[in-house]
C-alpha cells in the first residue's frame, strides 16, 4: 500500500469517528498524530515549487482543518494555533488554484476571535488585511469578532456579552467565554479599587451574570469579603468616603453609552 492511501485510510477513520456525536476526542486526536507525521513524509506539502496534484492538497487542507476544530474541543489553543499556521498557505497562498474551503472564513473568523480573546490587538488587524473587503464586510464568520472589537474599543462591554447568544458557530463560545472572563477581572479589579462596598445585586449586574449564585462564586474566588448581601472591600487610602455612588457611575456609563451608539 502506498503511503499516500495510507495516509486517505487513516483520514477516512478520523472522519468516521469525527461525525459521532459525542466523538472520542483522544481517539480524533490519535488519529491527528498519525496523520501530522504522514504529512511529512508525503510531498503534497505546500511549497513554492511544488508539484503536488490539487486532490492531494485538498486532503492535506482537510486534515488540517479538522485538526483545528478538533484543536477547539480540546481547548487547546497552541494546538489551534499551530493548525491555522499550516493552513493560511492553503487559504492564501493557493487560494487560486484550490476550490474554497466550506470551514475557511470560519476558521479564519476563529484566528480573529483567538487573537482577540488574548488581547493581541495589533496581530488581530494584521490578519485583517489579508482577507478579501467583500468578506470583511458580508462574511458572517469575519463580521462577528470585527464586532466584538468594535464593542471592546467603545467600552460597551454589555454588547459583547450580549453578542455570546448570537454566535455564527459553536466553536467560537470557546474564545469568546475567555474574553467575557477577561473583561470580567478587569471589571472587578475596577470595583475593588473604587469602592468601599457594593451590593451583590450591583455586583450581578455589573459583572453581567444572571444570577447572584455566580456572583458569590466570583467573589469567593477572589476573596471578596461581605454578609451574603453587600461585598466589602479593604482599603489603604485615604480617600475612600470620596468614591462616588456605584449606582451613580453605573447611570452615567448607560447614558454615555446610549449617546456614543447614536453617533456611531
Amino acid at each position: 500500500m502506498s503511503k499516500l492511501q495510507e495516509t486517505v485510510d487513516i483520514y477516512k477513520k478520523l472522519k468516521a469517528e469525527w461525525s459521532k456525536r459525542p466523538c472520542d476526542l483522544n481517539k480524533c486526536g490519535g488519529y491527528l498524530s498519525t496523520l501530522k507525521v504522514s504529512l511529512t513524509q508525503l510531498s503534497f506539502l505546500p511549497t513554492s515549487n511544488t508539484s503536488a496534484s490539487t486532490p492531494e492538497l485538498i486532503l492535506a487542507r482537510d486534515i488540517l482543518e479538522l485538526g483545528a476544530q478538533w484543536s477547539i474541543l480540546k481547548k487547546d489553543i497552541p494546538s489551534f494555533e499551530r493548525y491555522m499556521a499550516q493552513l493560511k498557505c492553503y487559504y492564501f497562498d493557493f487560494s487560486g488554484s484550490l476550490a474554497e474551503s466550506p470551514f475557511t472564513y470560519q476558521l479564519l473568523g476563529l484566528n480573529l476571535l483567538c487573537l482577540l480573546s488574548q488581547n493581541r490587538v495589533a496581530e488581530f488587524h494584521t490578519e485583517l488585511e489579508l482577507l478579501p473587503p467583500k468578506e470583511i464586510h458580508n462574511n458572517i464568520y469575519i463580521k462577528h469578532p470585527i464586532a466584538l472589537e468594535q464593542y471592546l474599543m467603545e467600552g460597551s462591554y454589555n454588547k459583547v456579552f450580549l453578542a455570546r447568544f448570537n454566535v455564527p458557530a459553536e466553536s467560537y463560545l470557546f474564545f469568546i467565554d475567555i474574553l467575557l472572563d477577561t473583561i470580567r477581572e478587569q471589571i472587578a479589579s475596577c470595583m475593588s479599587s473604587s469602592y468601599t462596598t457594593v451590593t451583590v445585586a450591583e455586583a450581578t449586574k455589573l459583572l453581567f451574570y444572571d444570577n447572584q449564585s455566580k456572583t458569590k462564586q466570583f467573589a469567593e474566588k477572589h476573596g471578596w469579603q461581605g454578609d451574603g448581601k453587600v461585598f466589602r472591600f479593604s482599603k489603604t487610602d485615604k480617600g475612600d468616603d470620596r468614591c462616588v455612588p456605584i449606582a451613580t457611575v453605573t447611570q452615567h456609563l448607560l447614558e454615555y453609552a446610549k449617546e456614543l451608539e447614536m453617533i456611531v
